[in-house]
């Protein structure tokens, strides 16, 4: 079972504005969700919403999951001071 990920608009001009050696580590980050959504170093976010977060070195990647399409919407993208604001 492959899951499918979609950036926001946000999100994907936040890693447009990457540099490419961040960048790069950031999507394959990704990818790895595209087979395993909450592998173990995946955190839900507490909060009303069903949010998780991954962690890519000062980096984070905000995305919520819908089984029932197989999907992966990736919400935000952003250095870890600011990315929760």
């Amino acid at each position: 079972m492959s899951y499918s990920v979609t950036l926001l608009r946000d999100a994907q001009k936040a890693l447009d504005k990457m540099e490419a050696a961040q960048r790069g580590r950031v999507i394959r980050a990704m990818r790895l969700l595209e087979d395993e959504p909450r592998h173990s170093s995946v955190v839900k976010l507490a909060g009303p919403e069903d949010l998780y977060r991954v962690r890519v070195g000062d980096w984070r990647i905000v995305y919520a999951i819908r089984d029932n399409a197989l999907v992966v919407i990736v919400i935000r993208i952003g250095h870890r001071r600011e990315v929760y604001r």
